[in-house]
């Protein structure tokens, strides 16, 4: 295949690439952010996702990028909220005197990794795509660098995801010693015959090193700190994009390079999906910090979402798939809402903070109250619809006794979800809160539209769309 070709299908690659080098030489000369930046920022994004939704199908690069429904599903809705951090973190730094040109640029480069990483086709593109939407992230982390608490997050983050690369390599290296190659589809006929021990490490590294990019217990351990300490707005953004990366890449991974392992990688994946789940209801009952007690409710999620890839069929990738989606709509939607909140220009992050605030800004408690229950998983909220598919998916296969382990882990997670609607709507306000921003303001109400059961349209689009990404990867 020659070069134009290849190009052809890295398309949304080469879009935000480019876009990112020339919107790093304008900020350079100009030496600040405007709203043009930022539009072009968006614009940028915006051109990738539709060059996501309309790249041809097939392999470049020797197959170390692929591209395919599935690609395509993953990288428009990455792309697509990706553009929405920009103007919603633009804001929120501006209001705070620590407006940069370099944020959107680095919004820029972690969607790039998250491209690379849902279209990855070896172990090699795997590794990059890691990498390079992880060391944006270690930066945006700690972007508001004169804050204290901001600048150790980016630490802790940079610390520990050297190590969750340190098992990634040492994974492919084993994977690619006993294999003879780094190629998925080449890893595939390898371990027809069987996993030996060497491969079946290997994996298990690999496992544990994609594990951390997702904030799976037991490797956990990184996502309450950072997510208390980074700006709201960068929360916002990696509780939600990056994790579907992950998991794309994640599926991928599995699927295509050790369907014939299935019952190798699947026990692994149950403990766990059941771990994380049970860390994400338990641990999230005594946070009071409103970006911790998410940061549990993200753990407990994304254990969800790794029990419907573990059930190995096609409803099992599709069952992901959807919930992802829909859980960054709640993700996003939630951590917007914070961000425009906050009393005498101080944020409000805690429990207590949010006390009487339906009395004072309805919108936004009701907004919040919507993510809430749809995160709680309670019905009709679109955050049913998404556990209610990985349930399905997983009783299917066969995991009855994780799924309804998982189930009794939502009914305890329950308990925080409702004891932050009941500070909302029925304790005494602690003093007037300022006038949120509009942006803020326009991403969580369009947010709330979504988790309200006007959600139920979306998904006569949405379980198609899916279901023609799942199809995308190989089952054995």
């Amino acid at each position: 295949m020659n070069i134009s070709a290849n190009l052809s299908f890295a398309l949304p690659e080469l879009i935000l690439a480019v876009s990112a080098m020339l919107l790093l030489v304008w900020g350079a000369f100009q030496g600040k952010s405007n709203a043009l930046f930022q539009i072009a920022a968006v614009a940028a994004l915006i051109g990738a996702a539709v060059a996501a939704a309309w790249a041809p199908q097939g392999a470049a690069f020797g197959a170390g990028l692929i591209s395919d429904a599935a690609a395509s599903f993953a990288k428009v809705a990455i792309y697509g909220f990706s553009a929405i951090a920009i103007p919603l973190g633009d804001r929120w730094f501006a209001h705070r005197g620590a407006r940069r040109f370099e944020y959107a640029v680095l919004v820029i480069l972690a969607a790039l990794g998250m491209g690379m990483m849902a279209s990855a086709g070896d172990l090699i593109s795997l590794y990059m795509g890691v990498e390079l939407h992880s060391l944006a992230l270690y930066v945006m982390a700690a972007f508001h660098r004169d804050d204290p608490k901001a600048s150790e997050a980016g630490l802790k983050y940079f610390v520990l995801g050297a190590l969750s690369s340190g098992l990634l390599l040492y994974g492919a290296s084993l994977v690619y010693g006993f294999a003879g190659s780094t190629r998925f589809d080449e890893i595939a006929i390898a371990v027809q015959g069987g996993t030996g021990n060497g491969v079946l490490f290997g994996l298990v590294f690999l496992i544990c090193g994609l594990a951390f990019k997702v904030s799976a217990a037991p490797f956990h351990m990184w996502t309450p700190d950072v997510y208390e300490g980074a700006p709201t707005p960068v929360v916002a953004f990696f509780a939600a994009a990056p994790k579907l990366a992950a998991m794309v890449l994640f599926a991928r991974l599995l699927q295509d390079g050790f369907a014939e392992a299935l019952g190798d990688w699947r026990q692994i994946l149950v403990i766990i999906a059941i771990a994380s789940v049970a860390v994400g209801a338990f641990a999230g009952l005594a946070q009071n910090n409103l970006k911790r007690l998410w940061a549990y409710s993200s753990i407990a999620n994304i254990g969800y979402a790794i029990l419907g890839l573990a059930a190995g069929t096609q409803e099992g990738v599709q069952s992901m798939l959807m919930f992802m989606v829909l859980y960054m709509i709640d993700v996003t939607g939630f951590f917007a809402c914070l961000a425009a909140l906050s009393r005498e220009g101080r944020p409000m992050e805690t429990m207590d903070d949010m006390a009487g605030l339906f009395k004072e800004r309805p919108g936004l408690a009701l907004a919040m109250t919507a993510f809430s229950l749809s995160a709680l998983g309670l019905p009709p909220f679109s955050g049913f619809w998404a556990k209610f598919y990985v349930f399905k998916a997983s009783i299917g296969a066969g995991l009855a006794i994780p799924a309804v382990i998982a189930l009794v882990g939502s009914v305890v997670a329950a308990f925080y979800y409702l004891r932050l609607i009941k500070v909302m709507w029925f304790d005494t306000a602690a003093g007037p809160v300022d006038k949120p921003g509009l942006e803020a303001r326009a991403v969580a109400l369009a947010g709330a539209v979504f988790a309200f059961p006007v959600v139920l349209v979306a998904l006569t689009w949405l379980d198609p769309l899916a279901k023609l990404a799942a199809a995308s990867f190989r089952f054995s």
